[in-house]
């Protein structure tokens, strides 16, 4: 095998993890000798030891003289756990292949630098493009200073998400809807405005077999969402608001900065970065999507197309009508999936104004 099969292999290992390791990043390690995989790991949770002493635990003697397959730069300083850089060289191993440079400061280019002193043969950049994919929502946080932010809708071919009398449930069929409870298991939190909540008081939680709740989040300005709300009852949600509570709430109530009126959502993604989140689901509605839209903040759009037309309705975009093409929000896309009867489209880019 080669160097691009075992880096491979450490790509599908560090994504076993995917939504569990936030503020971590997902990382996988597989330790090669002669040919041979001898001991292969990845970073389960924050907290949990990182994928290169996993994978050392499992490999034990066999370990001197390997060479060592990781996504990502190895840490070298003192965090939850101590550097992986020293546990790679009491092991004895002889060669490090990293996927990529760790941006976060207190490890970029040191672990590499702390392997080369000590002898070990370092190259860095097999499947380079892959291992930011992977990671894309850690490299947000670090590099941007904000969570990814990956937009959801569901909606009728002429983009409507509910009929002019407010039915919705529902656009998509079963297929389309367990893929969706598949995106909340996988991102760190999801986030309604207070429209949303007050119309269909969701409970935003993962109906995926061995899945986990994301953290739940709600744009409400003026409290107007009842404290008996679904999304509340389990104490883990967080609303983000610009007035004080004058009473008990069984949500985390934060206050921040308005704009417009509204909650400025720069100071949401720059406290739930401070909370460890580094991933956001999107679910609407049309009101605050535009307002994602119109600050730029989209980095992905995942929409769930039915194979249907409304004529009429809410739209999954709200505000007033763009008027000239060149004002146009533009995206990339990047694949289109059959589930079921409905179409996935999954777009990216910069959702800044063409």
């Amino acid at each position: 095998m080669s160097d691009v099969a075992y880096m491979q292999r450490a790509l599908e290992l560090a994504g076993q993890a995917e939504g569990r390791t936030a503020p971590n990043p997902m990382v996988g390690a597989v330790v090669v000798r002669d040919g041979q995989v001898v001991g292969e790991g990845y970073h389960e949770r924050a907290g949990a030891p990182h994928a290169e002493a996993a994978a050392l635990r499992v490999a034990g003697e066999q370990a001197r003289g390997a060479t060592v397959y990781v996504n990502l730069e190895p840490c070298a300083h003192h965090g939850r756990t101590p550097p992986c850089t020293d546990g790679l060289i009491s092991a004895g191993v002889k060669r490090v292949v990293a996927g990529m440079v760790d941006p976060y400061p207190l490890v970029s280019g040191k672990g590499i630098s702390q392997l080369r002193a000590a002898g070990i043969d370092v190259e860095v950049g097999v499947l380079e493009d892959e291992c930011k994919k992977l990671n894309a929502a850690y490299l947000s946080g670090i590099v941007r200073g904000r969570p990814l932010v990956v937009l959801k809708a569901a909606a009728t071919l002429d983009g409507r998400i509910a009929t002019v009398t407010g039915e919705s449930q529902w656009i998509t069929g079963e297929e389309a809807r367990a893929h969706a409870h598949g995106v909340r298991n996988r991102l760190d939190a999801i986030l309604v405005g207070s429209e949303t909540a007050l119309a269909d008081d969701p409970s935003l939680t993962c109906r995926t077999e061995g899945g986990r709740d994301p953290v739940r989040i709600v744009l409400d300005s003026n409290l107007r969402v009842p404290a008996d709300a679904r999304m509340f009852q389990d104490g883990r949600a967080i609303v983000y608001s610009t007035v004080e509570t004058q009473a008990d709430h069984p949500a985390q109530v934060v206050v921040v900065p308005s704009v417009d009126g509204r909650v400025d959502l720069t100071a949401v993604l720059a406290d739930l970065l401070e909370r460890g989140v580094h991933s956001v689901l999107v679910e609407g509605g049309g009101e605050v999507h535009r307002s994602f839209l119109e600050q730029g903040l989209v980095d992905r759009l995942l929409l769930y197309l039915s194979p249907m037309v409304l004529a009429g309705g809410k739209g999954w975009v709200g505000g007033d009508p763009v008027r000239h093409l060149t004002d146009a929000y533009r995206f990339s896309v990047r694949r289109a999936t059959h589930l079921g009867e409905d179409l996935l489209v999954e777009l990216d880019g910069s959702c800044s104004q063409a």
